[in-house]
């Protein structure tokens, strides 16, 4: 489903990823773990097209990522969902209309803007705070919200990048049963993340990258290599 060959990134005489080769099937849940600086944002970056690599291939399905055209880039970003840690709300609408406005951004009507938002909050336990601006939510809350944004577009893939990061153990971990949920209902998840606890809990694939490198792919692994 996802491949990247051999790949490179560099950024003003600086190499921040290098000699990549990852494959990632259907379905897969998988934590993208190692230090701050060690590639993993940069990563991300490169699958949706918001950076170009340096060097080698990227593949999403049939696709070359890095040459599509730019008319297909909003049907790449269509199929692969982004959660990040900063939330990137609108945060002059409310709960439900920041839903409603992905929606809409993706061809929906209103009649079906209209059915399909207050299920999708449903989904993610928010139907609650539907009328809520973003500064009335709780951390978790916003995050949750963040990913019924994702959400709404029907990703095949969804990538979290940190999510736990500004949020309470708790939190963080209703997050982690929502992204278990979500895995279930047939979409691949990639988190990247520094929460030990939660990797070693869960025993996924665990890709452990350290200065722009792949130093460790083990299956059902933990936040350290065993």
């Amino acid at each position: 489903m996802i491949k990247f060959q051999d790949i490179a990134k560099e950024y003003n005489d600086l190499m921040v990823l290098s000699n990549i080769n990852l494959e990632i099937k259907e379905g897969e849940f998988l934590f993208l773990v190692g230090p701050s600086g060690a590639g993993k944002t940069t990563l991300i970056k490169l699958l949706i097209r918001e950076e170009l690599p340096t060097a080698g291939e990227i593949y999403y399905d049939s696709w070359e990522v890095s040459k599509l055209p730019h008319q297909q880039l909003p049907q790449l970003r269509r199929e692969i969902g982004v959660v990040f840690q900063d939330f990137k709300l609108l945060p002059q609408k409310t709960a439900l209309e920041n839903v409603r406005f992905v929606l809409d951004v993706i061809g929906k009507n209103p009649e079906e803007q209209e059915e399909l938002a207050p299920e999708i909050l449903k989904l993610v336990n928010l139907e609650r705070q539907k009328d809520h601006f973003p500064h009335q939510l709780s951390g978790g809350e916003k995050q949750r919200l963040a990913i019924a944004r994702a959400l709404a577009a029907e990703p095949k893939v969804l990538i979290a990048d940190e999510p736990t990061g500004m949020i309470d153990p708790a939190s963080a971990w209703n997050l982690i049963n929502l992204l278990n949920k979500i895995n279930e209902l047939g979409a691949t998840v990639i988190m990247a993340t520094h929460n030990a606890a939660i990797v070693d809990t869960l025993k996924r694939r665990v890709v452990e990258l350290n200065e722009g490198r792949i130093v460790r792919d083990q299956k059902e692994g933990g936040y350290a290599a065993s």
